[in-house]
C-alpha cells in the first residue's frame, strides 16, 4: 500500500505531501485544482514518461517520491533478480533535471524505467489509462475466478509442474540436439579411440623405449668402452684399483693419530669402493647390452608410432596422449549416455504431462462452476450502477496442449447496451463504463484475493443520486479489504471516505503564480466540502444538513 507521495516542482505544484491510510481515501476539490496533477505525478514514479515542460520552476530538478509498505507483496525474488536492496518500506523516487535527465531509484538504488513499471504495476492499479486496467489482462481474469473457486493452492501447484514440464522440454531438447550432433561425431571419435586402443599405451613407456633404443643404436661402442674401461679399472699389469688399494694400505696407519688425516683417509677409502662399484656396473651394463639390429628396427617403429600419434593429437609426450585416449573414450560414454538420459526425460515429461491435464481438468471444472454465478453477479452490480443493460460472459477456448494458467484460454466479454455484441472489454467499453466494470469485478473478489492500492479516477462521472450512493457502498466494501483511492466529485461517494483530501489553488505570497495544494479535512469541513459538492459555495443550511446526513449514514 501506498503510505505518503510527495512532490516537488511539478506542473502547477511547488510542494505538497499526501499520507495516505489503510480504507478509503477521497480526493475532492473544484476543476481545474490539480487533481489529475497529482496523479501525473503518481504516474511518474510508476514509471510514465517525463517532460521537462512540466517543471515548476525550470530552474530546479523536479522530485516526485512515493513511500510503500510491500511487506505483503512477496517481491523479494524480483528486488534480487534486479539486483535491488529489499526493504519492506519502500521508497521510489523519480527526478527531472531542467536539461531534461531523469533518473530513478529505488530504495535508494538507480533503476530503469522498465523496472519502475514492472514494480508499479504490483503497486499501484491505476484506472484511467485503458490499457493499465487489470480487468483487460486474461491473466487476471484467470485469478479472478480461481480467487472465486477457492483455488488459488491448485493453480500454484499447477503451475509449479508447468515450469517443470518446460525445464523438461527444454533439457530434451537440448540432448536431442547434442545425441543428433554425437552421431554425426561418433564415427570419428570411434576411430580415435579404436587407433589409441590398438596403441596399447603404456606409461612412462617412451622414456623406456628412447632409452632403449640409444642402447641398441650404440652398443659397439658401448661394449667397447664398458669393457676398455673395467680392463683399465681392475685388470692388467698395474689396475687401477690395485694402486688405489696400496695407498689406502699406507694410508691408515698413518691417519690414526691424526684427525684432519683421518678424515681424508675415510673420504679416500670411499672414493676407492665406489670406483670398485662403478668398475662392476660398466662390466655388467656392457655385458647386458646387446647388438641387435632386429629390436632396434622394433624399437624405432613404436617410437614412430608414438610420435605420429602425438603430432596427430597435438600433444608432446606419452602422458598426455593417454590422457587424450581417456578424454575421448570419456566422450564416447556420454554419447552412449545420451539415450538413456533422453528416455528417462521423455518419461518424464509424459508424467507431467499427465498430471497437468488431470490438474488443468480440475481447475477447468471450478472455473466453470463460478463463471455463470460471478457473470451474474457482476449484471446485477453494474444495474445497480446505472448499466442495466451490461452483460458480461466467460467465454472458455479450449487449448491444443497445457498451458501456463491450465487447459483454457479464458476471456472476459462484455456489451454495455442493450442488442450489443459481446466483446473483449477494451473494444466494448467506454471509460467510465470500463472503470465501474473492474469496481464491481474486483469487489466481487477483494476477500479472495491479492490486489495491489486501486486508484479511481472520477468513477462516479455521469451518475448521482442512488446509484453514487450504490457505488460509495461498493467503494466501501472493497477498501475493507484493499486500500482505494477515489477522486471524485460525488458527494454520495465523498461522503463515504475514511480520510478526505481537498485539492485547491491558490496564489503565491508573491501573488505571482498559483499553486496546487492539498490539504486533509476534519468532521466539520468534510461536512462544508460536501454541502458545497451538493449545492453552491458557499453552501446552504439545507445542503449543510444534507452533507451531515450523508457522513452520519456511512
Amino acid at each position: 500500500m501506498i503510505k505518503r507521495l510527495h512532490i516537488s516542482n511539478y506542473a502547477i505544484i511547488e510542494e505538497l505531501t499526501l499520507d495516505f491510510a489503510d480504507g478509503l481515501s477521497i480526493i475532492t476539490g473544484e476543476t481545474g485544482a490539480g487533481k489529475s496533477i497529482v496523479l501525473g505525478a503518481l504516474n511518474l514514479i510508476l514509471g510514465g514518461r517525463a517532460d521537462t515542460k512540466t517543471l515548476f520552476d525550470d530552474t530546479q530538478k523536479c522530485v516526485i517520491e512515493g513511500r510503500f509498505d510491500v511487506a505483503a507483496y512477496a517481491l523479494q525474488p524480483f528486488f534480487e533478480e534486479h539486483d535491488l536492496d529489499y526493504d519492506p518500506d519502500l521508497i521510489i523516487r523519480r527526478e527531472i533535471t531542467p536539461s531534461g535527465k531523469s533518473r530513478a531509484f529505488v530504495n535508494d538504488t538507480p533503476a530503469n524505467l522498465k523496472v519502475l513499471q514492472q514494480l508499479g504495476a504490483t503497486l499501484i492499479d491505476l484506472h484511467q489509462q485503458f490499457d493499465t486496467l487489470y480487468i483487460n489482462n486474461s491473466e487476471f481474469q484467470l485469478e479472478l475466478l480461481d480467487a472465486l473457486a477457492g483455488q488459488q493452492p491448485a493453480t500454484k501447484d499447477y503451475r509449479s509442474d508447468y515450469h517443470k514440464l518446460q525445464d523438461a522440454q527444454r533439457r530434451l531438447r537440448q540432448l536431442r540436439e547434442a545425441q543428433a550432433q554425437a552421431r554425426r561425431e561418433q564415427e570419428f571419435l570411434e576411430f580415435q579411440v579404436q587407433e589409441l586402443e590398438e596403441a596399447s599405451l603404456q606409461a612412462n613407456e617412451q622414456e623406456e623405449l628412447e632409452g632403449e633404443r640409444h642402447r641398441l643404436a650404440n652398443a659397439d661402442e658401448i661394449k667397447q668402452l664398458t669393457a676398455g674401461a673395467f680392463h683399465y679399472l681392475t685388470e692388467g699389469d698395474s689396475p687401477v684399483t690395485d694402486r688405489l688399494m696400496a695407498i689406502a694400505n699406507k694410508l691408515a696407519p698413518l691417519a690414526a693419530g691424526d684427525k684432519k688425516l683421518q678424515s681424508i683417509s675415510e673420504r679416500f677409502e670411499s672414493l676407492r669402493l665406489e670406483l670398485e662399484e662403478v668398475a662392476s656396473d660398466l662390466d655388467a651394463f656392457g655385458e647386458d647390452t646387446e647388438v641387435n639390429p632386429n629390436r632396434l628396427e622394433e624399437v624405432e617403429e613404436r617410437l614412430n608410432l608414438l610420435y605420429k600419434l602425438q603430432t596427430k593429437h597435438a600433444v608432446k609426450d606419452n602422458e598426455e596422449l593417454i590422457a587424450v585416449y581417456l578424454e575421448l573414450s570419456g566422450r564416447l560414454g556420454e554419447f552412449a549416455d545420451l539415450g538413456s538420459q533422453i528416455i528417462k526425460l521423455e518419461k518424464e515429461q509424459e508424467r507431467l504431462t499427465a498430471s497437468l491435464l488431470k490438474q488443468g481438468e480440475v481447475l477447468r471444472k471450478g472455473r466453470e462452476k463460478v463463471a455463470p454465478k460471478f457473470a451474474t453477479n457482476v449484471r446485477k452490480q453494474l444495474a445497480d450502477l446505472s448499466m442495466a443493460n451490461a452483460r458480461l460472459e466467460v467465454d472458455f477456448k479450449p487449448l491444443d496442449k497445457p498451458g501456463l494458467n491450465g487447459l483454457d484460454e479464458v476471456r472476459f466479454l462484455f456489451s454495455a447496451n442493450k442488442g450489443g455484441k459481446l466483446q473483449s472489454i477494451k473494444d466494448a467499453a467506454s471509460g467510465g463504463e470500463m472503470s465501474r466494470l473492474a469496481l464491481v469485478t474486483k469487489s466481487l473478489v477483494a476477500s479472495a484475493m491479492e490486489l495491489p492500492t486501486l486508484i479511481f479516477d472520477e468513477i462516479d462521472a455521469g451518475v448521482s443520486g442512488d446509484v453514487a450512493q450504490k457505488m460509495g457502498r461498493i467503494l466501501t466494501d472493497l477498501s475493507a479489504h484493499h486500500q482505494v483511492v477515489v477522486i471524485t466529485h460525488s458527494p454520495q461517494v465523498a461522503s463515504r471516505a475514511h480520510r478526505h483530501y481537498f485539492v485547491y489553488k491558490t496564489d503565491k505570497q508573491d501573488a505571482e503564480r498559483t499553486i496546487t495544494q492539498v490539504r486533509e479535512l476534519n468532521k466539520e469541513q468534510r461536512v462544508k466540502a460536501i454541502a458545497t459538492m451538493l449545492s453552491q459555495n458557499p453552501p446552504s443550511d439545507a445542503a449543510l444538513k444534507n452533507a451531515r446526513e450523508l457522513i452520519e449514514a456511512v
